[in-house]
C-alpha cells in the first residue's frame, strides 16, 4: 500500500507565504508525475501544479509566478511554495502521485488526505 501525507497548511494573511509538503511512503518502485490540487468550498477540485519525474512543471494560470512546485525523488516528496497569497487561494490542498509499485505494474494515482490553507484579507 502507498500512503501520502501532507503537512504545512495553515492560516496566513494576504500577501504572505506558505509551504506545503507531501511525503509518499510504502510499496513504491517509482513515481511518475506528482501534483498539487485544491478544492475550495462549493467548487470542483482543480489542478494547481504538476511536476514530472524529470522536473517538467505545469501551473494553473491563476498561480503562475506566485507558486513553485518542486520534488525530491530519492525522498519521494513534493512541495509547493506559495508566495503572494490571495484570499481566493483559500482551499484544501491535496497532493497526488502516479505510483508504480513494480517495474511491471501500471501506474496508480494516490491521494493525500488534504491540508487546509486559509488566506485572510
Amino acid at each position: 500500500q502507498v500512503r501520502l501525507v501532507e503537512s504545512g497548511g495553515g492560516l496566513v494573511q494576504a500577501g504572505g507565504s506558505l509551504r506545503v509538503s507531501c511525503a509518499a511512503s510504502g510499496s513504491i518502485f517509482s513515481i511518475n508525475a506528482m501534483a498539487w490540487y485544491r478544492q475550495a468550498p462549493g467548487k470542483e477540485r482543480e489542478l494547481v501544479a504538476r511536476i514530472s519525474s524529470v522536473g517538467i512543471t505545469v501551473y494553473n494560470d491563476s498561480v503562475k509566478g506566485r507558486f513553485t512546485i518542486s520534488r525530491d525523488n530519492p525522498k519521494n516528496t513534493v512541495s509547493l511554495q506559495m508566495n503572494s497569497l490571495k484570499p481566493e487561494d483559500t482551499a484544501v490542498y491535496y497532493c497526488s502521485a502516479n505510483v508504480l509499485v513494480s517495474k511491471w505494474s501500471d501506474q496508480t494515482v494516490y491521494w493525500g488526505q488534504g491540508t487546509q490553507v486559509t488566506v485572510s484579507s
